[in-house]
């Protein structure tokens, strides 16, 4: 093959690589602009696009349905409190598993990520069971418990991570500079896992406020969570507030993704590793 004929197959290739991201990108981005058009849609019923008048109107019924705003702060409530047990037990489990190395350690390192992989309507129906079965039968804690089982995995895999990356050195230099054990973990090993704390926080917080498939087990009829409204409001009359919540829940994402951006770096975090604090 001459020099002239592997430029113009290199070229070719370039220009389908190119091509197969747009086409990937427009796959990815046009549902969202979909979304965005349909919330703002001036008409009461799911018509063409584009539409031929923008408004505020389905945002307006997302607010006033009693039901909708029940669920967003009982999200809001079960996010926050999900996210602040999350840290606290996933940061001691990953500190104690990093530390130890006893018989069973994979074991039960794997059972604290199992959830990751485990389809959550299995883990659903097991909460509900096994709840049920000790005598939880509160809508709030059962949820509760429910969300801290999927979304813990999240805090101890990035704690792991960073635990693992970091330079152990420097806390035994503490250690022989004469701080205690607690003093070095504060002022030492705390500082430098604390990217892989926030990464693991806002995703807990995500998941958490996202999740649908466990939340349908373990919700009774006066408390779930602005997912399952919307799933039900959307088998009960289909219209463009459920556009409109997504909308804000894509405004959520945004902020949650600038956080991370802010706090950690997308770099730091995809592409170097979580362990450079």
């Amino acid at each position: 093959m001459t020099g002239s004929a592997k430029r113009l197959g290199d070229r070719l290739l370039g220009g389908a690589m190119i091509a197969m991201l747009v086409l990937v990108l427009a796959f990815l981005v046009t549902p969202l602009l979909v979304t965005c058009l349909l919330a703002f849609d001036a008409r009461s019923f799911l018509g063409p696009l584009p539409p031929p008048a923008l408004s505020m109107r389905w945002f307006e019924k997302l607010v006033s349905l009693d039901y909708v705003t029940t669920g967003l702060a009982t999200s809001l409530k079960i996010a926050v409190l999900t996210t602040a047990v999350d840290v606290l037990v996933g940061t001691a489990a990953a500190v104690a598993l990093d530390r130890s190395n006893f018989p069973g350690r994979s074991l039960l390192m794997a059972a604290f990520l199992s959830p990751l992989i485990v389809p959550a309507v299995v883990i659903g129906f097991a909460l509900l069971l096994f709840l049920s079965r000790i005598g939880i039968v509160d809508g709030f804690t059962r949820l509760l418990c429910g969300h801290i089982v999927i979304t813990l995995p999240y805090v101890v895999r990035t704690v792991l991570a960073s635990l693992t990356g970091r330079d152990r050195r420097l806390t035994e230099a503490a250690l022989v500079l004469g701080a205690t054990e607690r003093q070095a973990f504060w002022n030492i090993t705390l500082p430098l896992i604390r990217s892989g704390m926030i990464t693991g926080a806002v995703f807990a917080f995500a998941v958490s406020l996202d999740d649908v498939a466990v939340s349908m087990f373990l919700t009774d009829p006066s408390t779930y969570t602005l997912p399952v409204a919307l799933v039900s409001n959307m088998r009960a009359s289909f219209d463009l507030t459920i556009a409109a919540a997504a909308v804000l829940l894509m405004a959520v994402s945004a902020v949650l993704i600038i956080v991370l951006e802010r706090f950690v770096g997308f770099d730091r975090l995809l592409g170097q590793g979580l362990f450079r604090s």
